[in-house]
């Protein structure tokens, strides 16, 4: 294929990407804010102010960029996952697969359209928080370098469960019992500063937490984990993700058994 007609299917497939989950915004857009929205009410306005400051910020503050990101990255891998496994299920990928389309530009087209839902979610979840808290933002860079690279790897996850998925009780296990967990303890509503020694050190193993607080830094200004560390972190994983999901689509793995 030329550069053109390449264009035209990584347009076409995040196109279709976009539209299928903008035709039922009241369960792909409409949940994540209503469920943010009590974390603000429950965890910004009755416990916060009983916590007291943390870092220096009011509390509410202080989740505020956690929170964001927690909608990003379920949303973004949520959207491949599913999306990419009925492709298989309906066996529509394989229309795509004998086409002169380069997986290549399959998998940046479905990964692409979950970088727009979790983007769009997080744009609509830092709206509202805005109704809750003082939204401040001590590098709009960082924040938006981040949040589009959270999305993108956790896209590539979504893609990665799209893969390895045999039925759609697969699609839901990965989220409910590992990205679930890793998220709350990701330090969303703590400092890792607060943990006993050892446990700061078994936080370092998870890879939420430097995404956490590079977005934080971008909010706030603060951060644990240094900026330097969290972006080649991040990039690493998204490298290694890609090149994973791109070989098991070139040897046709889940799709041609």
């Amino acid at each position: 294929m030329n550069w053109a007609a390449m264009r035209t299917a990584y347009a076409t497939i995040v196109r279709k990407e976009v539209t299928r989950f903008m035709r039922i915004w009241q369960q792909t857009l409409l949940p994540p804010v209503m469920t943010t929205s009590l974390y603000f009410v429950i965890f910004g306005n009755l416990i916060g102010p009983r916590i007291g400051a943390m870092e220096g910020h009011r509390y509410i503050d202080f989740i505020v960029p956690g929170l964001i990101l927690m909608a990003v990255i379920t949303n973004a891998y949520a959207n491949v996952s599913s999306s990419f496994f009925s492709a298989k299920f309906q066996r529509s990928i394989e229309e795509l697969q004998v086409s002169p389309t380069p997986n290549s530009i399959i998998l940046l087209g479905y990964v692409s359209g979950g970088v727009v839902r979790g983007v769009l979610v997080g744009v609509i979840v830092a709206a509202v928080s805005s109704l809750f808290g003082q939204l401040s933002a001590h590098s709009y860079a960082v924040m938006a370098s981040v949040i589009v690279l959270t999305a993108l790897l956790f896209s590539l996850g979504g893609f990665l469960n799209g893969v390895f998925a045999r039925t759609f009780d697969d699609i839901s296990i990965v989220p409910n019992f590992i990205l679930t967990p890793l998220t709350y303890l990701g330090g969303i509503f703590y400092s890792i500063k607060l943990l006993p020694e050892f446990w700061q050190g078994v936080s370092h193993i998870n890879p939420i937490l430097y995404m956490i607080n590079a977005f934080r830094y971008g909010f706030l200004g603060i951060t644990d984990i240094h900026l330097g560390v969290s972006y080649t972190l991040i990039l690493l994983f998204t490298a290694g993700l890609f090149a994973l999901n791109l070989k098991l689509l070139n040897d046709g793995y889940g799709i041609r058994e």
